[in-house]
């Protein structure tokens, strides 16, 4: 929005979930403005077969039914990720269920994937084909569901020919038993069933939608070696890293002890070092998404350094607006010249080759 400054402490005297619709109306009714800026060169990056302007991405969460991507790529995001969509319409947990730390710089949230569903989710993407800028398609579970992985293939063939690279969030806190998906037999057979369907029901089989899937920053060494594995055995195109955390460090607001999942400024050290371990683990061979705790341009250098060849972002937005992104782009540029770097794929995983 413009002016984030100004109109920040309106919005935050409404309840957070409130403020988030307003924000949503302001963007759909074109009352945000946009970035006229453009791109330093540096910036400029090429992962899977797309070129992207900048690595700088808005993470999956803000955009949960796919409404206001074009008005989010317009701030300058290199791409923006829309979901997570469930298969069936459904209305999550119980409000309050939105938290902001605002001592910490940090959000919790409890959704429980609320979602209007993939047919609404699909309308909207089917809408904007041909239109410019990358957007992905998050997809999750509805919580009932019987058979998790089949609820994950019908995400994918719904939307396989409409977003420009897919992700199954495996991850989420707030969806019972959804964590445990990350498991190794588990994860392996849904991820060999998401591909199967990747390959029946994509447009055109020589030029595959990237599939990555979304992991959380709270495993233990024996399961990131699971997933590094898993990942490289059935040649999934990429992992974000990470969720939201169910941990708990030092928090300062009265909101600390809220259940859900924590995001914000507390998460970036354990979701970063997630990050560099299952680069490490992976020998670099498989591209990360970095998300978790990015509100600066150091932030966002910190994650392509330990692995990540893409960043995202989204509570930041929740403290510093839309137009924080501008600043990202303008420090995270600095940097890489400052250190002698030509493009941002030179600097991924620098921190491994010291």
């Amino acid at each position: 929005m413009p002016h984030y400054g100004l109109v920040r402490p309106l919005l935050h005297l409404l309840p957070p979930e409130t403020a988030h619709g307003v924000a949503i109306w302001a963007l759909k009714n074109g009352l945000a403005g946009s970035s006229r800026e453009a791109d330093d060169p540096l910036l400029a990056t090429r992962v899977w077969h797309l070129a992207l302007p900048n690595p700088i991405g808005l993470a999956a969460g803000f955009d949960k039914d796919a409404e206001v991507m074009d008005a989010m790529l317009a701030f300058g995001f290199g791409f923006v990720e829309a979901g997570s969509v469930t298969p069936l319409p459904q209305s999550g947990n119980p409000k309050p269920r939105l938290f902001r730390l605002n001592e910490d710089q940090a959000v919790i949230n409890r959704f429980g994937f609320n979602s209007k569903g993939l047919e609404h989710f699909a309308g909207k993407l089917r809408a904007r084909l041909g239109s410019a800028g990358i957007v992905g398609a998050n997809v999750g579970k509805n919580r009932d569901a019987p058979d998790a992985a089949a609820d994950y293939v019908t995400g994918i063939a719904k939307v396989c020919g409409l977003a420009d690279y897919l992700v199954c969030n495996v991850s989420s806190p707030n969806t019972p038993g959804l964590r445990s998906l990350q498991a190794r037999g588990e994860i392996e057979a849904l991820i060999q069933r998401v591909l199967e369907a990747r390959l029946k029901h994509a447009p055109d089989p020589s030029r595959l939608p990237p599939l990555l899937a979304k992991v959380g920053p709270d495993l233990d060494q024996a399961q990131l070696q699971d997933i590094a594995e898993v990942a490289l055995a059935t040649r999934i195109d990429g992992l974000i890293v990470g969720n939201t955390t169910v941990t708990r460090p030092a928090l300062g607001s009265r909101h600390a002890a809220e259940t859900g999942g924590l995001s914000g400024a507390p998460l970036f050290t354990l979701a970063t070092q997630c990050l560099s371990d299952l680069y490490r683990l992976t020998g670099g061979k498989i591209p990360i998404i970095g998300c978790g705790g990015v509100a600066s341009g150091a932030d966002a250098y910190a994650k392509i350094r330990a692995g990540a060849s893409l960043v995202q972002l989204y509570s930041a937005l929740v403290f510093h607006g839309p137009e924080r992104v501008l600043s990202i782009k303008r420090d995270l540029a600095a940097r890489l010249r400052a250190d002698g770097y030509t493009s941002v794929a030179e600097a991924v995983g620098a921190d491994h080759r010291r």
